[in-house]
């Protein structure tokens, strides 16, 4: 079955250009369009779709909110990938924050894109650009961090975290600590679960705001260690 999009977006030329990119592939259909995100959550409903493509500033309901709505309303919700004019919008930090799944930017190549689509809807996420780091990193706080104590990750479940930050994949992340993938994608679960984080990007973004990673950070921690470890 091809993958199913739902455009949101205000501007008409915007979907318009979304959709021709998405519908030359193959696996890729655009089942329905929206003005505004107060009309996503009867879509989806309607519709069904795998995936939404949502803008985060509209008239009347804006992405952050509406992602809220859907993931609220909507058993089973599709996934969200916002898109955006500036990957250092604060609005698209905070969609982020509320469950989307990752961002699009408007002037992204059509490859980009495709492969974007392609990558939410089977469940990966996208590595967070610098912009989105160093804002995620610029909001450590006490209760992140606390909340982040009180997950009591295992240092296995902290290197795997650590790797999830620098956006590699399960795969990657099994040829790198030499783990079987089954292993790796049991010790994915175990940190979701525990930091209560929907998807990959809503974890990492947690790991940021305590202060376990850093932006620029590349190596994976060697243990356990507090999230404060270089």
């Amino acid at each position: 079955m091809p993958i199913s999009v739902l455009l949101v977006d205000d501007e008409p030329l915007v979907r318009a250009g979304l959709r021709a990119i998405l519908e030359a592939q193959p696996d890729i259909e655009v089942t329905g369009e929206a003005a505004d995100g107060a009309s996503v959550v009867p879509l989806v409903r309607q519709l069904r779709p795998d995936v939404i493509a949502m803008d985060v500033r509209m008239p009347l309901l804006d992405g952050i909110e509406a992602t809220r709505a859907v993931l609220r309303s909507v058993p089973a919700p599709p996934r969200i990938l916002v898109v955006t004019t500036f990957e250092d919008d604060d609005y698209v930090y905070e969609a982020l924050r509320a469950g989307a799944d990752g961002f699009l930017l408007k002037r992204a190549r059509p490859a980009e894109i495709v492969h974007a689509v392609r990558l939410v809807a089977e469940g990966g996420s996208l590595l967070l650009p610098a912009a989105l780091r160093t804002m995620a990193a610029g909001r450590r706080n006490d209760r992140a961090r606390a909340d982040f104590e009180r997950a009591a990750l295992t240092g296995r479940e902290r290197q795997v975290l650590r790797l999830m930050a620098r956006g590699l994949s399960n795969a990657e992340i099994a040829r790198e600590l030499v783990l079987g993938a089954e292993t790796v994608k049991t010790h994915v679960s175990a940190v979701l679960a525990k930091l209560g984080a929907r998807d990959r990007t809503q974890a990492v973004i947690t790991a940021y705001e305590a202060g376990f990673v850093a932006p620029g950070q590349t190596a994976a921690e060697p243990g356990g260690g507090s999230p404060h470890t270089p």
